[in-house]
């Protein structure tokens, strides 16, 4: 398999890195190729994995698509749909997901980064959506995970003006879950991952599941879904349950 995404398995976390550091990881056919593969096999590992980390090397999640190949692209007519769906196949991953973003997360990165069910940012972290820049139109799910992530009304301010917004300002917008202190990043990433990891995966799974197959549906119809679809107890509940009578203390 290609270096160009690199795969850490931690204590039942699996972290894939994008791996062009030296182009800021810019997102190429080669390395998109790779990640699927990951991200296959990823699917396949809901025992051993209860939990994906996409992240990118020196410090910088993604400046985006490589700008090499749009041209070529553009120059060939060419629709990318291979990228879409990789990127659906993030999305739909069995297990909870994690966009760790340092650095750069420019137009097509902020396309990837939101396919996770959480983004986390480091203070000094840059969100971009720059398509209308370069005359180009977002085509990977950004028009539509963005309003739902930020709100119709700050999607457009991001896509029409193509600022730049810090760490701290994709939190307090709701683009990211969290925001550390780049000296804290690292630490509170583990902390976070820990808490996620602790609790049931099956259950985790499951919720993923319910709030996929529930997006856009009314409360009705949900509440159907929901009940007719129930996965019921994990396979861990009661020994989680009993653990927890046992770890009472006395008068409590």
């Amino acid at each position: 398999m290609s270096t160009l995404v690199l795969r850490e398995n931690r204590d039942g976390m699996a972290v894939l890195t994008l791996n062009r550091p030296e182009k800021l990881n810019a997102l190429s056919k080669d390395l998109i190729d790779c990640l699927e593969e990951h991200v296959d096999t990823l699917a396949r590992e809901t025992k051993t994995v209860g939990l994906v980390i996409l992240r990118g090397a020196g410090d910088n999640f993604s400046a985006g698509h490589d700008m090499a190949e749009v041209l070529a692209q553009v120059k060939a007519h060419a629709k990318p749909h291979h990228y879409v769906e990789v990127i659906e196949k993030i999305a739909n991953l069995p297990q909870p997901v994690i966009t760790a973003v340092q650095g750069h997360c420019s137009t097509g990165a902020l396309e990837l980064a939101l396919a996770a069910d959480l983004i986390v940012a480091a203070a000094s972290a840059r969100f971009c959506d720059a398509y209308a820049r370069w005359g180009l139109t977002p085509i990977w799910g950004l028009s539509l995970r963005l309003p739902q992530r930020v709100g119709t009304a700050k999607a457009a301010e991001m896509m029409f003006t193509c600022r730049s917004y810090s760490g701290a300002e994709a939190h307090d917008m709701h683009l990211a879950n969290f925001c550390f202190a780049d000296d804290r990043f690292e630490a509170e990433l583990v902390a976070l991952s820990k808490d996620i990891l602790a609790n049931s995966w099956y259950s985790n799974q499951v919720n993923k599941r319910a709030l996929l197959e529930s997006n856009g549906l009314t409360l009705h119809d949900a509440h159907a879904l929901a009940l007719f679809k129930n996965e019921g107890l994990a396979p861990d509940a009661a020994a989680r349950v009993s653990r927890f009578f046992k770890d009472r203390k006395p008068g409590r």
